[in-house]
Order: C-alpha cells, then structure tokens, then sequence
C-alpha cells in the first residue's frame, strides 16, 4: 500500500479568513479546511493525485481530506487549522499553555481509495 509520513503543520489560510466570514458553515470554508497541500514529488512518492482523497493519521486520530500539489518543502504537509485538522492533535498536551501545538505532529498519509 502507497503512503508516506511526515510532519503535518496547521496553517490559517488567506482563503480561509476570507471565508469565515462569510461563516464557518458555509461550503467553501469548509472545503478550504479540509485540503491537505502537499510537495509534488511526495504526491508522487504516495501514488496520490491532485483532488484525490487521502486519510491523514496522527497518534490522536485520523481525518479523511483532499489534497493538492503545492509549492512547500517535502515531507512537511499544510492543513488549515480548524476542526478537521484538531482531530490530529493532542488537546491535552499543551505544555501548560491551553493551546493546543499545532505544528510538528507525526503523520502517515495514504490515499483514502486504499484505507481499508
């Protein structure tokens, strides 16, 4: 089975911003957080294309989400921060800040048309 790990970093968006507020509820917000930029090559690596969907796991849980080629370094992937992407991090392990660390946690992607 094709997948690859790496480090996922959650992002806000320029499209996002614009998009909540127009509310959070509304499709394209909704689209906007749930699509995973990820290197060209490991797209490749990963036997992924652009549009299709993938699973993301971390230790805390997965998410089922789109993902497109963008311009960003291999084996780091970008997910906007959001509902989608807290579901891949520790809510309670916040090194006593309260906030959860949203960069840096250990993922496995692999193309959703394959998760059994």
């Amino acid at each position: 089975m094709a997948g690859i790990s790496g480090l996922l970093v959650t992002v806000r968006t320029g499209k996002q911003g614009a998009e909540m507020m127009r509310g959070k509820m509304n499709p394209e917000y909704l689209d906007e957080i749930s699509t995973l930029r990820i290197n060209p090559d490991d797209m490749a690596e990963a036997q992924m294309l652009p549009g299709q969907k993938v699973k993301v796991s971390s230790s805390f849980g997965e998410v089922t989400v789109t993902c497109i080629a963008s311009d960003v370094p291999r084996k780091l992937f970008f997910l906007p921060v959001g509902p989608v992407a807290n579901r891949l991090v520790s809510g309670s392990d916040t090194d006593g800040t309260g906030v959860p660390a949203w960069k840096g946690e250990q993922v496995t992607i692999e193309p959703a048309d394959q998760v059994q």
